[in-house]
């Protein structure tokens, strides 16, 4: 197939992209850099063997994105482009919904003008709001508790809405729980624009010392060692997720599905730590500090379905997770560079 990835050059969009190329798909990116580097797009093209065209442009340009589905030919369309940063959503919440939400009208309305039926959207597992059960099934109701969750949730409405009213339309809406790792290569793999927001990033610069210490947020939790519980999947078998749910949905008559993509088990935060530790050699010194708003103290998926209806499920291990993360950040201790 001839699929279109939105922000294919970000972090699980360029992991993704790759699977894509493994597995014989043409791809086209669209992407505007704002949380990404163009140096990205070369390394694909390295790892991947062929040549992957890029379009930087915003996606909430509707009439270049309808023209770009048109001129390339695309059938299929993997839609990544968005912001992600929870903190900065509750600062800026009308960036986060006309950007977000935007961007999901926008590749919806190409997609109507364009007649390409199937698509792969890139959810969260922060739609299950604060008071989820774990494990969380994707049967749960929808909530949030900041702008960045809400985009996720309405942004899937959108979507739910779309298929009715065009039955023709083949969505899948991706749950991710916590990405980590990279590429077994260390050629890409995660480099935040600025302070990272996500706890592996953060302790793989302080252990390559462009941080000093890690703040913990709070000891004081009921798990195993009193702080946060987390399901972390590495985005390689995150990228799996994507081409097998793109494959299933070209094959079966449904309209919208719903997939988990975690591994169903939980790690603590100084369970991590220690990981990293073992993994790189090097200490991760931290300092606990208060809980952070909006946390809740254990988060992990129920990946039953995917593991049934798609044959998915994720392999890889914690140590996996570290080992590969360190190779990234130990080749490119500075993230990519600039140009």
């Amino acid at each position: 197939m001839r699929v279109l990835v939105t922000g294919g050059a970000g972090y699980i969009g360029s992991h993704t992209v790759l699977q894509l190329l493994g597995a014989g798909h043409d791809v086209v990116v669209v992407d505007d850099f704002s949380n990404s580097r163009p140096a990205v797009v070369g390394r694909l093209e390295e790892l991947g063997g062929r040549p992957v065209p890029l379009l930087a442009f915003d996606v909430n340009d509707t009439d270049r994105l309808a023209a770009t589905m048109s001129d390339e030919g695309v059938e299929a369309v993997v839609h990544f482009a968005a912001f992600k940063a929870v903190g900065e959503s509750v600062a800026k919440p009308l960036e986060y919904y006309r950007n977000n939400v935007g961007a999901t009208m926008s590749v919806l309305e190409a997609m109507l003008r364009t007649e390409v039926a199937h698509l792969v959207f890139s959810s969260s597992a922060t739609v299950y709001g604060p008071d989820a059960p774990v494990p969380m099934t994707e049967d749960l109701p929808t909530s949030a508790t900041n702008p960045y969750g809400w985009t996720k949730v309405f942004s899937e409405q959108l979507l739910r809405d779309a298929t009715v009213a065009h039955p023709w339309l083949r969505v899948a809406l991706l749950r991710y729980f916590n990405p980590v790792g990279a590429h077994p290569s260390g050629r890409i793999g995660e480099d935040p624009a600025d302070v990272p927001n996500n706890l592996m990033p953060y302790i793989a610069q302080v252990a390559v010392g462009r941080r000093e210490r890690l703040a913990v947020f709070g000891d004081d939790y009921d798990t195993v060692d009193g702080t946060g519980v987390r399901d972390y999947i590495h985005v390689e078998d995150l990228a799996a997720g994507h081409l097998a749910a793109l494959e299933w949905i070209q094959e079966h008559d449904r309209a919208l599905s719903v997939w988990n993509l975690g591994t169903g088990h939980g790690t603590s935060v100084l369970e991590l730590v220690h990981a990293f530790e073992e993994a790189s050699g090097r200490p991760v010194p931290y300092d606990v500090v208060a809980r952070r708003a909006g946390d809740v103290a254990s988060s992990w998926a129920d990946p039953t379905r995917a593991e049934q209806e798609l044959g998915w499920s994720a392999s890889r291990t914690v140590a996996q997770m570290c080992e590969d993360t360190w190779r990234w950040q130990q080749a490119n201790p500075e993230g990519y560079p600039a140009v």
